[in-house]
Parts: structure tokens; C-alpha cells; sequence
């Protein structure tokens, strides 16, 4: 879409706990949703705000219903949001009036179920464990992955469609995440670079986390990162396959099966609707 001949495009707000997305729907054709104008979508001074800017476009795959898009707010193009996944996965579901969707991604598809009590469960996929595929720049066990800054040393390094560093500490509370999250992100030994969890366990099935998030900073709620740190705890015998994730916007429900899939189910909400005014579109 060229933006002298833009008109002014429908949005959606969602979030989930807390996880904003900006929502535009691609599909009828003729949008383009590049970097630049991510970046000014995504600004919550001057554009609509959100962590993740999700963009629904039309399947590469036939098994899928959709494929959606992420974009960072600097405009970067993430691999895989489990918040963002529930809430695509919802709107699909709610346009083909059945309960079960798949929502096709850049990590691959994902398959999504109402749950009946206004939930939506999604199979994020395997989490992917050797060094290799986080990816890591050096050979090491990812259960101890050679990484300390400050206050947080010692984490476990997952792959849920995208690079995890779960970090276990006594007390959430006491980390400043602002300041040594986004060292950490940067870290050599992540040439893709990492999201970074802070998990403390409240109990054998309750972990508490806290997320920095790759390219977007602190947010209420990562999917991809509950799902990390429950697969983490579980590696290291903390927790049992099964724990509730407990974010600064809610918790989530997350369980590492037997076959290596790790189930994510939590609560979806549309905040509000609107139109993207042509100026942001010619970013």
C-alpha cells in the first residue's frame, strides 16, 4: 500500500494478561506492514502502543488457517509469541465458528483449542534443548548454561520457537530487571540474542516469572517464556511437568507432555477497535 494512497486501516487491540498487540488483518491484500512503520504503530507516545505488532496473513501452509506475523517494536520480526498465538488463534476460531484452530508461524504451526471455560490452550510446539538449537555461540550443557551478571547466575537455556534464558532466583522482587535484562539479552554467548526470565518457585506446582523481553523490554505476561521456565524448572527437578506460571499481568497454565510438546492455556481479551490514520502508514 503506498502511502499517498492509504486509507485509513482497522485495527484490533488484544492482549493477553496484560501482553498488548496491536492486530492488523493483511489478508484481503494490499498492506504492507514493514519495520518503519511497525516501529511507529508500536510507539505509545506518538502510534497505538503495543509489545508486539501482529500481522494475519493468509496461510502458506493448507493445514493452517492463518499465518501471523510478529513485529517488535523496533520494527524486528520475532519468531514466536505464545500470547499473541492465543489471541490470533481466538479470532479464527470465532470467524469459522469451531473451536479449534491452527495459526501457522515463522517456528512453524501451532495448534490451539477453546477450552470451554473462555480460554484458549496452545501446543507451543517442542521445546528444543541442545546448545545448538537456542542457539547458543559456544558447546555447553543448557541445563548450566557458563552466564552471571550481578545478583543471577546459572540459567537454562530453551528454545520455544525462540531463544529463552531462564534465570532462578530466591526473590523475583529483588532483580532489576530493567538493568540487567537487556545486558543479558546481549550477551555473546546468544548470537540471536535471548529472552530473559526471572523464575523464583513458590511451591512444587507455582513458579513466579518475570520477562524481558527480546527487542520489546519488560512485559506483563511472555508466553514463550512461561513455557520456557516451566520446561527449566522441570529439567532441574523443581517443579513437576505441570506448574502454574505466575506473570506480573496473571498466570498462565503450562505443562511440558510426554512427547516433548509443551501446552500453554490462558485467557484472551479485546480491549478496543479503531482505524490506523494514513500518516503512521507512510512511515
Amino acid at each position: 500500500m503506498e502511502p499517498s494512497a492509504a486509507a485509513a486501516l482497522p485495527f484490533l487491540k488484544m492482549h493477553g494478561l496484560g501482553n498488548d498487540f496491536v492486530v492488523i488483518d493483511a489478508r484481503p491484500g494490499g498492506i504492507v506492514v514493514d519495520g518503519p512503520r511497525a516501529r511507529a504503530i508500536a510507539d505509545r507516545r506518538t502510534g497505538i502502543g503495543c509489545d508486539q505488532l501482529i500481522v494475519i496473513e493468509p496461510a502458506v501452509s493448507s493445514l493452517a488457517d492463518a499465518f501471523m506475523r510478529i513485529r517488535n517494536p523496533d520494527g524486528s520480526e520475532a519468531e514466536a509469541c505464545g500470547n499473541a498465538t492465543r489471541c490470533i488463534a481466538s479470532l479464527l476460531m470465532e470467524e469459522r465458528g469451531r473451536g479449534h484452530a491452527v495459526v501457522e508461524t515463522v517456528a512453524g504451526l501451532l495448534d490451539a483449542e477453546a477450552t470451554g471455560d473462555g480460554r484458549i490452550a496452545v501446543d507451543m510446539g517442542p521445546a528444543r534443548l541442545d546448545w545448538r538449537e537456542i542457539p547458543l555461540a559456544q558447546a555447553c550443557d543448557t541445563l548450566h548454561v557458563p552466564l552471571a551478571l550481578g545478583p543471577v547466575s546459572d540459567p537454562v537455556a530453551t528454545n520455544m520457537g525462540n531463544p529463552h534464558a531462564t534465570f532462578f532466583v530466591p526473590d523475583v522482587a529483588a532483580i532489576a530487571v530493567a538493568d540487567i535484562g537487556p545486558v543479558l539479552e546481549r550477551n555473546p554467548i546468544f548470537p540471536e540474542r535471548a529472552n530473559i526470565g526471572f523464575a523464583q518457585i513458590l511451591a512444587p506446582g507455582r513458579i513466579r516469572l518475570r520477562m524481558w523481553e527480546r527487542s520489546a523490554g519488560i512485559t506483563r505476561a511472555c508466553g514463550s517464556g512461561a513455557c520456557a521456565a516451566l520446561v527449566a524448572a522441570a529439567r532441574r527437578g523443581l517443579v513437576d511437568r505441570r506448574a502454574e506460571v505466575i506473570l506480573d499481568g496473571g498466570t498462565l497454565e503450562i505443562e511440558w507432555l510426554r512427547d516433548g510438546h509443551v501446552l500453554m492455556t490462558g485467557p484472551v481479551a479485546t480491549a478496543f477497535s479503531g482505524t490506523i490514520h494514513p500518516s503512521l502508514l507512510a512511515a
